[in-house]
């Protein structure tokens, strides 16, 4: 098996540095070869290797990041301890379909003196941008930056982490930066959690109760399925699922308007229900998204 991935990685080049990445970018360019690009913070796992398969579909080369971005975490949040595993995320991606990898240090995206950044607001606001002050402001302005460095014709972004995909989605949008947003699904496992790089986290008592977050995902949809048009009664069934487990403490369980996050009163058209729970001392996030009927 190691003989496999070390032949695999043999394909895929590594860059750290801008002038590194732009002499491999420069002659797809010439050529017109459509870019796809997929950004992450490394422990990769199957939901990320999704969303690589997805951009090879998309584009005749693929483009991955790997950087743990400074900007998007909290003072008190787990930036130091954030698992960092590149020699094994690089087998992975080039096994997935990438042709690329660029690891850049902290101080190549963002140089000494740096002072510029993206505040994003509309879908930002509320929910994470609430409870994590300057956390979307991290997230756009790394997106922004790693966008412009690569150019990718497309970007491949995980419905998992909804609110983060509408920021994004806005931004370009909104700076008209001349890429396509695509979502990849969200991979789970067999018992419904979400994959995640901090499930790693979870003790083995945690990861059992961890799976409460998709049912109550699951018992809200049918509820929606069944004709409820409520918002505030979506939010119950939510609770109420979320409530029967004793090592789940509920930051939030909301229906939201798919394009901007804000809360709904009536459930109609495109919605988003998003969870952030904690299991234990590891933050879970997780949702689902719906085209309800008016």
């Amino acid at each position: 098996m190691a003989e496999v991935h070390a032949a695999a990685t043999a394909l895929m080049n590594t860059v750290r540095d801008v002038q590194a990445l732009r002499r491999q970018l420069a002659p797809w360019q010439r050529e017109g070869a459509a870019i796809g690009f997929v950004p992450t913070m490394g422990a990769l796992h199957e939901g990320h290797l999704s969303l690589v398969r997805l951009a090879r579909e998309r584009a005749e080369r693929v483009v991955v990041s790997i950087f743990v971005n400074p900007a998007q975490f909290g003072p008190a949040e787990d930036f130091a301890r954030y698992p960092r595993q590149p020699e094994k995320d690089a087998a992975l991606l080039a096994a997935a379909g990438c042709d690329l990898l660029f690891l850049p240090e902290v101080e190549t995206i963002y140089p000494p003196g740096h002072t510029t950044v993206v505040e994003p607001g509309g879908p930002a606001e509320g929910l994470e941008g609430a409870l994590r002050p300057g956390h979307f402001r991290g997230v756009a302005t790394v997106v922004c930056a790693l966008l412009n460095l690569v150019r990718p014709g497309v970007a491949v972004f995980g419905k998992k982490d909804a609110q983060q995909l509408a920021v994004v989605r806005r931004m370009v949008r909104d700076l008209h930066l001349p890429v396509e947003i695509v979502p990849g699904e969200t991979i789970r496992e067999a018992d419904g959690l979400a994959l995640s790089s901090r499930n790693a986290y979870l003790s083995p008592e945690e990861r059992r109760a961890a799976p409460v977050l998709y049912r109550a995902l699951q018992a809200a949809g049918q509820a929606i399925a069944s004709g409820e048009k409520s918002g505030d009664a979506v939010r119950r069934v939510l609770a109420e699922v979320l409530a029967g487990e004793p090592l789940a403490r509920v930051e939030y369980a909301e229906v939201v308007d798919g394009a901007t996050f804000q809360p709904v009163a009536s459930v109609s058209g495109s919605v988003v229900l998003p969870l952030a729970v904690r299991i234990g001392g590891t933050r879970l996030i997780d949702n689902v998204q719906l085209a309800a009927g008016d």
